[in-house]
């Protein structure tokens, strides 16, 4: 095809890909109670899952080495209460939550339109190898999206909220601050998680090696933990808890690499005999 035709083909993909983004939002913005009460600010109450957990853990570890505070893990327990300053913002914050509540649910249909228009670019065997990437990304962003919303979520909440300059200050959470800190952690979380995939696609191009992954993991183990820092609150146990994740996905990376570049080297080495072997029959 032409350039003018290749970018007839990407928008139609793209005007799918915001369809379905439009689709879900509509779907999130009608069903609105459930988003809000039960999804977006359940992780500030105590009764939320991952609060209700590590509350029991600390109460099993106070009687199994006879803790002084068994609430030492019981996170959340302060009321937090929000509010909106603005005549419309609880309209705006409502239209906002369904936007990125639609892009989220929606993620797994803009990667499969991106590989639709990149697939006939693509041989054979690079197509299956793409076909488990599309699916690799879908499923490492929503295990991110989860991670982040599951256990970053209620620590930075319980630390923001806890956290005072002096007793004089009071908080008063305006309800997008809230919200903009929740969907900030979940989509970043979403989106580092694909680094497998990111490494799988730079080693296919030649850009990164095994040895060179290797050779830089003390660099790599620097920048983890600086981007941890940036996307959790500032407490060296909620950065340790994003870090530990990041590193097995380096290192999962480094194994991804690998396997490519054998592959890549097969399939050198075959088309090199192959050329080899037309040249004798040439002769």
């Amino acid at each position: 095809m032409s350039f003018l035709e290749h970018l007839e083909e990407l928008r139609w993909h793209i005007i799918r890909s915001i369809l379905a983004i439009v689709t879900m939002m509509i779907v999130a913005f009608i069903f609105k109670n459930l988003l809000f009460d039960k999804v977006v600010l359940a992780p500030k109450d105590s009764t939320f899952i991952t609060n209700r957990m590590l509350c029991e853990f600390g109460h099993f570890l106070a009687e199994k080495i006879n803790l002084r505070n068994p609430d030492i893990l019981c996170i959340n327990t302060k009321p937090l209460n929000l509010i909106s300053i603005k005549m419309a913002g609880q309209l705006t914050t409502h239209i906002t939550v369904a936007m990125v509540a639609g892009l989220i649910l929606a993620f797994p249909v803009i990667i499969r339109e991106f590989w639709l228009f990149f697939k006939p670019a693509l041989h054979s065997n690079e197509a299956q190898h793409a076909r488990g990437a599309v699916l690799a990304s879908t499923l490492l962003f929503f295990l991110g999206v989860l991670f982040g919303y599951f256990m970053l979520a209620p620590l930075s909440i319980h630390f923001l909220n806890s956290y005072q300059i002096s007793s004089d200050v009071v908080n008063q959470i305006n309800v997008r601050s809230f919200i903009g800190t929740l969907t900030s952690i979940c989509l970043a979380t979403g989106l580092v998680f694909e680094l497998p995939v990111v490494a799988f696609f730079l080693t296919k191009i030649g850009v990164i090696t095994p040895s060179f992954m290797r050779k830089y993991r003390k660099h790599a183990i620097v920048v983890i933990f600086v981007l941890a820092a940036i996307i959790t609150p500032p407490d060296v146990f909620s950065q340790t808890l994003v870090s530990i994740p990041l590193l097995i996905l380096y290192e999962i990376s480094i194994l991804i690499s690998a396997r490519v570049l054998r592959q890549k080297e097969r399939e050198h080495k075959k088309f090199m005999d192959e050329d080899s072997s037309g040249k004798d029959q040439e002769k």
